[in-house]
């Protein structure tokens, strides 16, 4: 968020919180400089929905309603307008969407993790997003990289990559790729070691296989982040794709992060799934058509 704006939200708050509260005028100033200095008492959003609704006409069948979707209902109004805890935390998940987008991966993050780092095509963000074709492939220098030191010849290849997130990334994979690790080595699948994808899209799946010559490659990548979360991953997996290769032949798992299907029991099925589909030889639709029969 830009100062000006922050300064902006600020000067809104205290508009509607001194129509409460007069007394807080004099307290302006200091709270100001408390934010621009990084205060220790800070204002505390607490991640469990409240029902801002007074009174409503049925309560029970209201928290039930909140407690099935992360949608904003219940939230109450003030006037015309929602209220101000309301306003804030709408502009928090906001600012944490658009910062899942643009922000970087943190080099201490895939430093912890030991992936290899790989790029696509995209020079930055700006072409990522307006130019698809540029995330489906890896540059010269990567794929040279790849060519010259990646695992050949495995059952399973691990892509992981911030898509749209990344903080997804940084929330999921931690406990994410040791269990999705451990399940294919409690079934003797063979997996090359995993490779992290600066802005890649899930079509470079596609050439990173055809550089290792695995069976199946599996893509961990960034959801494109709402305001329910900023931090759902999605996994794409593919049997021995080529040049004729759809949309349809992707198995894709989707929703993974704490508040859907937590990372470790993800990645536990992840590996199930996994043995499944080399047992089949085949994914997406081919896969479900298979397993129907």
């Amino acid at each position: 968020m830009r100062e000006q704006e922050l300064d902006e939200l600020v000067n809104r708050v205290w508009v509607e919180l001194l129509k409460q509260n007069p007394a807080l005028d004099i307290r302006k100033e200091q709270a100001i400089a408390d934010l621009a200095g990084g205060a220790s008492e800070l204002i505390h959003f607490p991640e469990q929905k409240r029902m801002g609704v007074e009174q409503p006409k049925n309560r029970e069948a209201l928290e039930r309603a909140m407690a099935r979707t992360p949608a904003r209902i219940g939230i109450g109004r003030a006037g015309t307008r929602m209220k101000t805890q309301s306003y804030l935390q709408f502009r928090i998940d906001q600012a944490a969407a658009h910062d899942a987008v643009m922000k970087d991966i943190s080099p201490a993050f895939l430093t912890k993790m030991g992936l290899p780092v790989l790029q696509t095509r995209s020079q930055d963000m700006q072409e990522y997003l307006m130019d698809l074709e540029s995330g489906r492939k890896l540059c010269d220098e990567s794929a040279r990289w790849l060519e010259q030191h990646g695992d050949k010849q495995r059952d399973v290849q691990i892509v992981i990559s911030d898509g749209l997130s990344t903080s997804a990334i940084e929330a999921n994979i931690p406990d994410l790729l040791p269990s999705l690790q451990q399940g294919l080595a409690l079934r003797n699948i063979s997996s090359g070691k995993p490779v992290f994808v600066r802005r890649g899209r899930v079509w470079v799946q596609d050439h990173i296989a055809s550089i290792v010559k695995c069976k199946v490659v599996i893509s961990l990548i960034g959801e494109r982040p709402g305001l329910a979360t900023a931090e759902s991953l999605s996994a794409y997996m593919i049997y021995q794709p080529n040049a004729q290769t759809v949309e349809s032949d992707r198995t894709v798992i989707s929703n993974i992060h704490r508040g859907g299907t937590p990372p470790i029991e993800a990645g536990a099925y992840l590996a199930d799934l996994l043995a499944e589909i080399l047992h089949c030889k085949a994914s997406g639709v081919n896969y479900a058509k298979l397993r129907s029969r």
